[in-house]
């Protein structure tokens, strides 16, 4: 028992926790870059390419619906499992396909076990990760991904360059079978999944959505908290889809200085990781989230006015470090805000709706950038991202509301 106990408050099995998300992390980023050369490979088309990016979000929103009911059932840790399992047979299956429509098939279902995974492994770290852990677990996970989005696309180049695309997808997939069983370590922390849950039907899949409906009304302040939240990330979400043509088209820069861009970004993204790993447990949910996220706009608001090179790295090098910084506090209040219980449902019907709105706020804008240019669509995208973080930022220092954003107030809750 006194061992145990000691594991708890250590750190083993969070940092195993955190190598097995890292792995499938960086198996996603080796998997985009492979899967876009081989679909560009076997039909020399950047539209099917484009179809690859429609897919997967296709997928996940008709899964969301109804994933968060079935996690919510479930074993949290033998469901990331083998949604691992299941996306590494899928992936090593890819390189096998004898046309587009066969991939396709195969990353619609990789798409659903990801809706699987992502909100399974969420409520699991909450459960496993003890309270005075987890904004620097969250922080460590935020240099976790980071490092992944230099690393993934890195291997996966080097994989197409030595061997070919087929190793760098079957070497991916393999990454998702170490991480499942590096998973297989990691105790079981789940209670009783299914008391009070009726089981599993289309009806108890209603009354789920009604559940987390009533939880929304309960907690309206949470609510708008969370709708603002997702107002800012759809903008920017918009504006990062028009990333390449506006820096190339509009700035200027040639594809060498863009590629370079990128580099920076990702590099910047990773010091940020590290500064908040190192300065999370001096800093405040609110100093964290807020702060971050004002940073995060100011990073966009440079990169929408940038006239060159230096000005729009400066805007992408402070997006990407004070990114961590976000996402470190915004995971950590979302943590504290929903109950266990119901933390896969609501992040999950949380998933279908930004998923239907990023491909409207997409499309939107691509509308909204042929009746007037593309740099003043950004303009508007970056003031509108800034104005939505000062209004959030003005209900945490409100002091009838402040109280959701301190930790001893959360803890309470």
């Amino acid at each position: 028992m006194n061992k145990r106990k000691q594991n708890w408050s250590g750190w083993r099995f969070p940092f195993l926790l955190l190598s097995a998300m890292g792995l499938s992390t960086i198996g996603d980023f080796v998997y985009l870059v492979a899967i876009n050369l081989l679909v560009y490979q076997m039909t020399d088309s950047a539209a099917a390419v484009a179809g690859l990016w429609v897919v997967g979000p296709a997928a996940a929103i008709l899964t969301r619906f109804w994933a968060g009911s079935v996690i919510d059932r479930a074993n949290k840790r033998r469901m990331m499992i083998w949604t691992d399992i299941i996306r590494g047979v899928l992936v090593a299956l890819v390189p096998f396909m004898g046309s587009v429509w066969g991939v396709y098939i195969l990353l619609w279902f990789i798409s659903m076990a990801k809706s699987f995974f992502a909100p399974a492994s969420l409520t699991y770290t909450t459960t496993l990760v003890p309270e005075t852990k987890r904004k620097r677990f969250n922080a460590f996970y935020s240099l976790t991904t980071s490092g992944a989005f230099i690393i993934g696309p890195a291997i996966a180049g080097a994989l197409v360059i030595v061997g070919s695309v087929d190793i760098a997808i079957w070497i991916n997939a393999a990454s998702f079978f170490v991480s499942a069983l590096i998973l297989g370590w990691l105790p079981n922390v789940d209670a009783e999944k299914t008391a009070g849950l009726n089981p599993l039907s289309v009806k108890a899949i209603t009354q789920d959505l009604k559940v987390v409906m009533d939880f929304g009304k309960s907690k309206m302040l949470f609510l708008v908290i969370l709708g603002i939240y997702l107002v800012f990330t759809l903008m920017t979400f918009a504006m990062d889809a028009q990333e390449v043509v506006f820096t190339q088209r509009v700035v200027g820069l040639s594809e060498m200085e863009y590629s370079l861009l990128i580099s920076i970004t990702g590099i910047g993204a990773l010091l940020g990781a590290g500064a908040v790993a190192l300065l999370s447990e001096k800093l405040s949910i609110r100093m964290l989230f807020g702060g971050g996220l004002l940073l995060v706009s100011i990073g966009y608001l440079l990169y929408a006015f940038s006239q060159s090179f230096t000005m729009i790295s400066a805007g992408f090098i402070m997006l990407g470090f004070f990114n961590a910084f976000a996402n470190t506090g915004y995971t950590t209040w979302y943590q504290y805000q929903v109950p266990l219980e119901l933390m896969g449902r609501v992040t999950s019907l949380y998933g279908v709706v930004l998923s239907v709105f990023q491909i409207v706020f997409v499309l939107g804008m691509g509308w909204l950038a042929d009746i007037v240019s593309l740099r003043l669509t950004i303009i508007i995208l970056a003031v509108l991202s800034l104005i939505s973080v000062l209004w959030l930022i003005a209900f945490m220092w409100m002091p009838g509301q402040r109280q959701i954003f301190t930790e001893a107030d959360a803890k309470k809750a």
